[in-house]
């Protein structure tokens, strides 16, 4: 049997508010991807290291105090200075249009805005990782 999916859900920076992001986690395990939830108030070094120590493929970030053009480069820094720079990066959050254009040129693979669906986020995951990691999206 394959691996399933593995998954780190955090909150970065200073941000207190962590409703999306625990629905966001509940719904990727309801899907069945093994999801560790880190929790808020992360920095970008121990998001890193939870994602090596934990051997996941994705680090799913939900950020709303508007650090997202510091943050976010720097946690994709740290993966690419730790050889790890395979690990997909999706963030969650209200950006403008712009950073979002910029996130995705330096390597956050998606952004998703409060309006995407856990489903949209799910089939983005599955498409992404479960295909090139042959990781089993549907564990047996």
């Amino acid at each position: 049997m394959a691996n399933r999916i593995r998954v780190v859900v955090t909150k970065v920076g200073l941000d207190g508010h962590d409703r999306g992001a625990k629905v966001v986690a509940s719904s990727l395990r309801d899907a069945g991807m093994e999801v560790i939830y880190a929790g808020l108030r992360q920095t970008p070094d121990t998001i890193v290291e939870t994602a090596i120590q934990e051997d996941v493929h994705v680090i799913g970030v939900s950020i709303h105090s508007g650090a997202h053009m510091t943050l976010l480069p720097r946690i994709l820094n740290l993966l690419k200075e730790r050889g790890t720079e395979h690990i997909l990066v999706v963030g969650g959050g209200i950006f403008p249009p712009e950073d979002t254009a910029a996130l995705k040129k330096m390597g956050i693979a998606e952004i998703f805005s409060p309006g995407a669906t856990t489903q949209s986020i799910v089939d983005y995951i599955r498409s992404a990782v479960g295909e090139s990691e042959g990781a089993s999206a549907n564990p047996s």
